[in-house]
C-alpha cells in the first residue's frame, strides 16, 4: 500500500510538536495565548497576571477589589527560519521516517532562537547573586537567591531556577540522591533536577553570558536626592542616575551590569521594612564615561524612597560609593536565572497566509506556532521549503526574577 503524500499540514503539525518538546524556559514562563495573525514588527498586548491585597476583616465594604488585567505591550521582533531542501520523493515518506530526518533538527533550531532570546533577558534584571566561590556554586547559593526573592515579596510557588549545565553540575553535587525516572522524556523533563531552595530546579545549555563593561576608577553618585516617584516611572521603572569617578574617556559600563550604592538598602515590598541588603540597580544602557569620568546612567529600577512602591530605604548621599557587583571589569559569566513564571513573557503569532502560498500551513498548540511554507527560486532553478517562527519576549515583572552569576 503506497504511503500518503506528506502535506504542509502534516509537516508542520509535526514540527510543533518538536518544538514544543525541545524547549525548557519558554514551557517555564508566563504565556500568552491569543493567536491574532501578525507580521515581524507588530507591537502586540500582553495580559499581565492579576494581583490582589489583603485586607482586615470582617467589613469588606469599602476594600472589594475589581479583577482588572493590565497589559503590556511587546513587540515581535524575532522572525526565525529554518530553509531546507529534500526531494519530492521524500513526501512519499511515512511521518514517521520523514520527522525525524528532517523537521526534527530544524525545529531544534527554532527552539534554541527561543531559549536564547528568553535568557537574554537577563539584561533586564536587578535583583542579583553571586555564588560564594566563582565557579563551584554550593546548595546554599541557590538558597541565596530564594531568600531575595522572598524578601522581594515573590510567592513561593511557581519559582523556577534554571541554570547552565556547569553550574548544575555543581550544585547537584550537593543532590546526590536526586533520581530521575528512566523514561521518553520531553527537553523540560530532562531538564529538571527537582525541586530544592523553594525552586523547581533545571538545567540548559541556552543560559547566557554576560561580558562586564570596561569600567575602572572610583565611582560615586554626582548629586544628592536622585529620587523618583511611582507615578513618573510606573511604566518603565528606571531613571537616569548622574555619576562621576570613573576612569577618563575609557571607562564603560554594559547593559546588564549591576552595581549598588553605599547605605542605599532594598526594602521588602510587602512590609517595606529594610533587607538589610543593599539595592542591585541594573544598567539599562551601554554607557561610556566623558573625558572627565562622568557618567549618566539609565538604571532600574528607579530609586522610590516612599509609598507602597518603595525600591530603597533611602535615597543615595551625594559621592555615595558605587561597586559593581557582575565581576571585574571585562569577565565574563554565565547568568543563571531564578523566577516565578509571572516575571518573564513569551509571545508567538500565526503568519498571515500570502495570496500566493499553495504548499503553506500555519499550525498553533498552547501558545507555539509554526508556520510551513514551500516555494520555487527561479533564481537558482530550486524548490525550498522553510520553517518559520515569529515571537517576542519581555520581563513583564523583572522584580520576580533573580540572577544567579557563579561561572
Amino acid at each position: 500500500m503506497a504511503n500518503t503524500l506528506i502535506t504542509p499540514s502534516i509537516i508542520a503539525k509535526t514540527a510543533l510538536v518538536y518544538l514544543k518538546n525541545k524547549t525548557v524556559l519558554a514551557n517555564l514562563i508566563n504565556r500568552d495565548y491569543d493567536n491574532e495573525f501578525a507580521k515581524v514588527g507588530d507591537t502586540i498586548q500582553v495580559r499581565k497576571p492579576v494581583y490582589y491585597s489583603a485586607f482586615d476583616g470582617p467589613d469588606i465594604t469599602s476594600n472589594i477589589q475589581d479583577t482588572i488585567e493590565g497589559k503590556t505591550s511587546l513587540q515581535l521582533a524575532f522572525h526565525k527560519t529554518v530553509p531546507l531542501q529534500f526531494l519530492e520523493k521524500d513526501l512519499t515518506l511515512t511521518i514517521e521516517e520523514f520527522g525525524p530526518r528532517y523537521i526534527e533538527t530544524a525545529a531544534a533550531a527554532l527552539a534554541q532562537q527561543i531559549e536564547s532570546a528568553i535568557a537574554g533577558l537577563y539584561k533586564q534584571v536587578w535583583n542579583y547573586t553571586a555564588a560564594g566561590t566563582l565557579g563551584t556554586p554550593k546548595f546554599e547559593d541557590l538558597g541565596t537567591a530564594g531568600a531575595i526573592l522572598s524578601n522581594a515579596g515573590v510567592p513561593f510557588e511557581d519559582r523556577r531556577a534554571v541554570l547552565n549545565p556547569t553550574d548544575m553540575l555543581a550544585i547537584s553535587k550537593d543532590l546526590k540522591t536526586v533520581f530521575v525516572q528512566d523514561k521518553v522524556k520531553t527537553a523540560l523533563e530532562e531538564a529538571k533536577v527537582g525541586r530544592y531552595a523553594k525552586f523547581d530546579t533545571y538545567e540548559s545549555a541556552s543560559i547566557v553570558n554576560h561580558t562586564v563593561g570596561a569600567y575602572g576608577g572610583t565611582p560615586l553618585v554626582n548629586g544628592a536626592n536622585q529620587t523618583s516617584t511611582y507615578a513618573n516611572v510606573a511604566n518603565t521603572n528606571s531613571q537616569n542616575l548622574v555619576t562621576d569617578g570613573w576612569t577618563a574617556t575609557t571607562g564603560a559600563l554594559k547593559a546588564g551590569d549591576v552595581f549598588t550604592i553605599a547605605n542605599v538598602f532594598a526594602v521588602n515590598i510587602r512590609t517595606q521594612q529594610s533587607t538589610g541588603a543593599l539595592q542591585t540597580f541594573v544598567v539599562n544602557s551601554d554607557v561610556t564615561a566623558d573625558g572627565s569620568g562622568n557618567m549618566t546612567i539609565s538604571i532600574s529600577p528607579a530609586i522610590i524612597t516612599t509609598g507602597p512602591n518603595a525600591t530603597v530605604n533611602a535615597a543615595p548621599a551625594d559621592n555615595a560609593a558605587i561597586t559593581v557587583k557582575t565581576g571585574t571589569a571585562s569577565a565574563v559569566a554565565a547568568q543563571g536565572l531564578t523566577f516565578h513564571k509571572n516575571a518573564f513573557t513569551l509571545a508567538m503569532r500565526p503568519f498571515q497566509k500570502p495570496e500566493s502560498a499553495v504548499f503553506w500551513s500555519t499550525q498553533s498548540m498552547d501558545g507555539f506556532s509554526l508556520t510551513v511554507n514551500k516555494g520555487w527560486d527561479f533564481l537558482q532553478y530550486k524548490e525550498v521549503t522553510r520553517l518559520d517562527v515569529l515571537f517576542g519576549v519581555k520581563a513583564i515583572y523583572p522584580d520576580l526574577a533573580c540572577r544567579f552569576r557563579a561561572t
